[in-house]
């Protein structure tokens, strides 16, 4: 029998009703699988500790094959002056993990226009060279109204990892802005490594999406 996916609309709904636990079997969406452990809901298969968000812990099974290699992206960074030294640490990251990283620059603390930066990244994105943005200046909220201003880019200013994850899950997010001026490294990574790793949720969320993507229709980027 196929099993149940969870999302986070269904995770609220059995806390309200009084549900301790989750049903037995159960998958969750990445996002479904934060919200439950923040309401102490029991999750099958978590002995005290995490199981992977988005998936159900396996039953004992001999043999068991190890987890496949996270997949390669292309994936377009940049900043502006009040974001290098995130972004060196995004773009070091990034590459250790095996993605294949440009970056559109600023490479130095001289005064530069964010909107510049935002757009290189929105642009590659919108074009397919790249598959992903991450954009970095003090606060990422002008990098992200920059990086809309583009077609054929979702851009979200996300500030802790369950915003990434509802980025990616509801939106379908394919920009990433961030404040180097608010955040500390360590967050930053985590949050970027949600963004990236958290799939689009599909369903309701198609047509709300879809919805985004034809305001496009009159705009030229």
């Amino acid at each position: 029998m196929k099993r149940s996916l969870l999302t986070e609309r269904d995770v609220l709904r059995l806390a309200k009703e009084g549900a301790k636990a989750l049903p037995a079997g159960a998958r969750l969406t990445p996002l479904a699988h934060d919200r439950a452990r923040q309401l102490g809901l029991i999750i099958a298969g978590e002995a005290g500790s995490a199981a992977t968000a988005g998936t159900t812990a396996p039953a004992a099974s001999p043999a068991t094959p190890g987890p496949a290699a996270a997949p390669r992206l292309t994936i377009a960074v940049g900043a502006d002056h009040g974001g290098v030294a995130l972004k060196a640490a995004v773009a070091a990251h990034l590459t250790a993990a095996g993605h294949a990283v440009t970056d559109v620059g600023t490479n130095d603390a001289t005064a530069v226009d964010y909107p510049d930066f935002a757009v290189a990244v929105a642009r590659l994105v919108a074009g397919g060279a790249a598959q992903f943005g991450v954009m970095v200046d003090g606060a990422g909220i002008g990098s992200c109204m920059a990086a809309n201003k583009v077609a054929g880019v979702r851009a979200a200013m996300c500030h802790d990892i369950t915003t990434a994850q509802n980025a990616r899950e509801h939106n379908s997010a394919n920009v990433l802005t961030l404040g180097g001026g608010l955040l500390g490294n360590r967050l930053a990574l985590e949050i970027v490594d949600a963004f990236l790793r958290t799939p689009f949720g599909g369903g309701r969320h198609q047509g709300r999406v879809s919805k985004i993507d034809a305001l496009d229709a009159t705009r030229r980027s």
